[in-house]
């Protein structure tokens, strides 16, 4: 990989070369990515737990065999309609749940700040290899090179349309029409939330500033913008599978000299002894 990149204005048209900081340096590590991610999307998760005796507050028996019915625990009593029905065992109508969720239950798992900060860095290097990024399945062929720099008139954008023609005007017009027709209508729990739809996900526009262009964030399907500072891999890598689309403005490449890699950790450490 080369240590230069072109830098593209937001009409597509090349600026000048930007050189790329060290962190596009750092070895590909799949395996430490999936880990961080699966560490890192535990830490959204809420507690939840049911009532111990719920299903189980009524007063039921079984009425043994020669009935020609099911040796199912019954509610007790008659002339009422609850009276004969089946209660109180799991698989029947207000029965007990078998093994309900326990609040007491360990779901935030811990992770390494060094081993989230190798795939962290990992994960924004692999955003300049075309290879994976096609794996993906993300429609790449009018781009001639990674990483994609764009100028900062990038983050000064303040409507959609003129987000969705400076992306057409970078070569990811096939991207967006993918993204389009990969949208989903769901039906059930998840419309009444509101929640109606799904896309696929698209391009990920990392910013140095994000106070005017973050306002357009998922305002075209699969688009997000975020910042430098709040990057994560839940973004760049999600589903755990590397890489997304990324591009980058300018002033976000110069934040990111600002990250040490881990093996500028390690040479400052050897120099120091």
């Amino acid at each position: 990989m080369t240590n230069k990149a072109k830098a593209l204005q937001i009409d597509g048209t090349e600026l000048h070369t930007v050189a790329l900081p060290p962190v596009f340096e750092t070895p590909f590590r799949p395996d430490i990515i999936r880990r961080a991610y699966t560490n890192l999307l535990s830490h959204s998760f809420q507690k939840q737990g049911r009532y111990p005796m719920a299903g189980e507050m009524v007063s039921a028996e079984s009425r043994n065999t020669g009935q020609g019915i099911a040796r199912l625990a019954r509610a007790r009593g008659e002339g009422f309609a609850r009276a004969g029905q089946a209660a109180e065992v799991a698989g029947v109508r207000h029965g007990r749940v078998p093994h309900p969720p326990e609040s007491w239950k360990k779901i935030y798992k811990k992770i390494n700040k060094k081993e989230k900060k190798v795939a962290l860095c990992s994960a924004i290097a692999a955003t300049a290899r075309r290879d994976l990024i096609e794996n993906r399945g993300h429609k790449v062929e009018n781009i001639s090179g990674f990483p994609i720099i764009v100028s900062d008139d990038i983050e000064s954008i303040r409507k959609t349309k003129d987000l969705r023609k400076t992306l057409s005007a970078l070569g990811l017009a096939e991207e967006l029409v993918r993204a389009d027709f990969s949208q989903k209508s769901r039906s059930g729990v998840a419309r009444r939330r509101h929640r109606q739809a799904r896309s696929a996900v698209s391009v990920l526009i990392v910013v140095g500033n994000d106070e005017i262009i973050g306002r357009l964030s998922r305002s075209i399907p699969g688009i997000d913008v975020k910042q430098v500072k709040k990057l994560s891999v839940l973004d760049l890598s999600p589903g755990s599978k590397p890489v997304r689309l990324t591009i980058f403005s300018e002033n976000a490449i110069k934040q990111l000299n600002d990250i040490k890699t881990p093996l500028q950790t390690v040479t400052e450490m050897i120099h120091r002894t």
